[in-house]
């Protein structure tokens, strides 16, 4: 497409997705669970076809020499084919948060006050690489009331394309205006700039993706964003903690599936301790490949480990990589976390009641543990069904977004003739 097509056809797009946002609003809750339902079967009948367009963007990739990560999150295999048609199904299950009333309040004049959640209209989402998130937003978007302008990722345009024909055949299956839901076909990039620009049409955008696309779209973007940040998330492991689960959450959290924004990053191991845990940590680590970058003091313990430089505290490896420092205590922990942390998700390890109350308070993240691993950070595993995105902001909405992020609050006001004097 030339540049005044792509303009013309995402505009054309965004005012199709605005006009129907009228229409989704008002559904009721039995029409939204119906097209969920609807939706979760058509997945997993149309697993073949599904996994089919996943193979050539997977093979694409491959002879691009795309990095095994990236290839990790743009996976869709029978298993994860499966997850996205419960996802579907537990989000039926959910309570509709439309109309719902949060405040009510009679005031002396006679006034009948209340506050009520609405939908935010018309979203448009940027995303990368992973498809499920097609489905997570879609889901979750209908059931709240949204249109939804979705525009993925080049790297997976034939999965979205099949995914999103899915999702029109359900819509309309379910008798619920096709236009809802949106997909920007084009890869070209300068699609994203038009889409950031349709302020009156567009409601709200939520960017998913790495750290250059949200940074991008935080400074070009003429409408109010939701940030959904990076995952440069740390485990601090206390002095009193026990070894023996501080090694378990420690793999669980940065080998399972390392290519997630919810996996951990950074260790930071206090330096009582260091001496106990240094060793067979670094030794369960090199047994699942995960390559070893460390501070001076580190390097005392694990002689091949890499320095760690200045950019290593700040990165998100996205990969089997990670890097270890010694901190004195608690104090020096939570202050390099909240220098070096993105506001994702972070750990602490620890017997110390203490220490574990001054961890979750101090830390400044949208998702703060003890005794558990990072992982857990996700719409799924909080019981939201899907999410849109882990917002790392602190306006309007933070951490894993559910229905109740895609809502905001109206007030309806009843009277019976007061004015003011």
């Amino acid at each position: 497409m030339e540049t005044v097509e792509i303009k013309e056809y995402v505009e054309k797009l965004c005012r199709e997705g605005k006009e129907s946002t009228y229409n989704i609003a008002s559904l009721d809750t039995n029409t939204k669970n119906n097209f969920l339902n609807i939706l979760s079967k058509k997945l997993i009948e149309s697993e073949k076809k599904v996994i089919s367009a996943n193979a050539s963007d997977i093979e694409a990739a491959r002879q691009k020499s795309t990095s095994s990560s990236l290839i990790d999150r743009m996976l869709l295999d029978h298993k994860r084919i499966v997850q996205m048609a419960e996802g579907c199904k537990k989000v039926s299950y959910l309570p509709d948060p439309i109309g719902s009333v949060t405040f009510g309040t009679k005031r002396p004049n006679g006034l009948e006050i209340y506050c009520k959640r609405v939908p935010l209209g018309c979203i448009g989402i940027i995303y990368e690489a992973r498809p499920n998130v097609t489905i997570e937003i879609t889901t979750l978007a209908i059931k709240s009331g949204n249109a939804v302008i979705l525009k993925g990722g080049s790297e997976v345009i034939n999965t979205n394309k099949v995914l999103v024909d899915l999702v029109k055949e359900s819509l309309k299956e379910a008798q619920i205006d096709e236009r809802a839901v949106q997909f920007i076909e084009t890869t070209d990039r300068s699609a994203v700039d038009v889409l950031l620009k349709q302020r009156g049409l567009i409601d709200v955008i939520i960017p998913r993706g790495s750290e250059g696309l949200i940074k991008h779209v935080v400074e070009n973007s003429h409408i109010p964003v939701i940030e959904t940040g990076i995952g440069n998330c740390h485990l601090y492991i206390d002095e009193s903690a026990n070894v023996e689960m501080a090694l378990k959450i420690a793999i669980n959290a940065k080998t399972q599936r390392p290519s997630v924004c919810n996996s951990i990053e950074k260790v930071l191991i206090h330096k009582n301790i260091a001496s106990n845990i240094l060793v067979p940590l670094v030794m369960e680590f090199k047994k699942r490949d995960v390559q070893i970058r460390g501070c001076q003091q580190t390097l005392k313990y694990v002689k091949d480990a890499i320095l760690a430089t200045e950019e290593d505290w700040y990165k998100e490896y996205h990969d089997l990589i990670v890097a270890i420092k010694i901190v004195k205590d608690l104090r020096e922990a939570i202050s390099h976390i909240n220098k070096y942390g993105s506001k994702h998700s972070e750990a602490i390890v620890s017997e110390n009641y203490s220490s574990i109350r001054r961890f979750l308070r101090d830390v400044d993240a949208s998702a703060v543990y003890a005794n558990a691993s990072t992982r857990f950070t996700d719409g799924g595993e909080f019981g939201f069904g899907a999410e849109v995105g882990i917002s790392t902001q602190k306006l309007h909405v933070r951490g894993p977004m559910g229905l109740e992020a895609l809502t905001t609050m109206k007030y309806v006001i009843f009277g019976n003739g007061q004015i003011r004097t």
